[in-house]
């Protein structure tokens, strides 16, 4: 019989990911006990894709058999699971869970063009080929580095409103006390910090971002070890999910358990995951596969963001 209590919290996931580097600042925040399993950059990740029936974005949490998907999908399960001290003092839980959508996409979008435009010919091959898979479209380099202008012109614009309200409300963006707003506005200020010397001239005019920039740094990424790939997926195979079934009386197309359906991001990285509705709601879809080398898993998406559509 499986504890879920006594399976370990583990982050796929590598140290220069900005997404991961969000998860890690939950940890930290929560003071959370978890593994580290370290991914490589690119493809393959052959212990990793049987857990995930192909999903490839970084990062991916594993709980024994359950596979979490997407830091919307491992924040919220975090949050359930270690709900103090909360990613959402005083409520805003709407708010801060929203504001994912311009930090993960447009700020996101601009920053990364602006990191690799500025890198440029330091971007190995294997990795932009990799990436162009990934996007489903060309990796242009060279059309990041000539829009490097305006790139930082957005980038000043999106961390001028972080400064913005940093002013009226800090020392955190919701005032008193840190919460998932934070955590969602700081992934491209370190993606960019820990990417381009010239973070320090982007980010010289913004003083409270400055400041809070060192606030977050300091909250450190809770208690962390190290695990094997093989490891892992061993925990994977040798578990059974926990996930309970559960409907959703108002969706809108009338989904129920056990359909048969293929879940995929909506933007990049568009690989379908088959399998079984297992639950569902507004925020989130677990389904239910078997693979020959992992067993039996639930892998869990969030709605925002993803496509649910049937298997046929």
């Amino acid at each position: 019989m499986d504890h879920a209590a006594d399976l370990p919290v583990i982050l796929h996931h590598f140290d220069e990911s900005p997404f991961s580097e969000k998860i890690r600042l939950v940890f930290g925040v929560k003071n959370i006990a978890w593994t580290s399993v370290r991914i490589s950059r690119i493809m393959p990740r052959p212990d990793l894709m049987p857990m995930t029936g192909g999903y490839r974005r970084t990062p991916v949490m594993q709980i024994g058999a359950d596979i979490y998907c997407d830091t919307q999908c491992i924040i919220r399960e975090l949050e359930r699971r270690f709900p103090a001290p909360t990613l959402f003092p005083g409520g805003n839980a709407g708010l801060a869970s929203a504001s994912a959508m311009w930090t993960d996409k447009s700020f996101f979008q601009n920053t990364v063009n602006l990191v690799f435009g500025s890198l440029a010919d330091k971007v190995p091959q294997s990795f932009i080929e990799d990436r162009e898979k990934l996007r489903g479209g060309k990796f242009d380099v060279a059309a990041m580095t000539a829009a490097i202008p305006q790139m930082r012109d957005q980038f000043r614009a999106h961390v001028g409103w972080i400064d913005a309200q940093l002013a009226a409300n800090g020392p955190w963006l919701c005032g008193s006390e840190v919460s998932l707003f934070d955590i969602n506005a700081y992934m491209n200020i370190w993606y960019i910090r820990s990417s381009l010397p010239v973070a320090e001239e982007l980010l010289a005019e913004f003083l409270a971002v400055r400041a809070w920039e060192t606030r977050m740094g300091a909250i450190g990424q809770g208690m962390r070890t190290e695990m094997s790939t093989a490891e892992a997926l061993e925990i994977g195979r040798s578990a059974t999910p926990q996930t309970r079934e559960g409907d959703d009386p108002h969706d809108p197309n009338g989904r129920k358990v056990g359909d048969l359906v293929d879940v995929r991001p909506d933007d990049y990285g568009r690989i379908a995951v088959r399998g079984r509705i297992v639950a569902l709601s507004a925020q989130a879809i677990a389904i239910r596969r078997h693979d020959e080398i992992a067993g039996d898993i639930v892998v869990h998406f969030p709605r925002a963001g993803f496509l649910v559509t049937p298997a046929g």
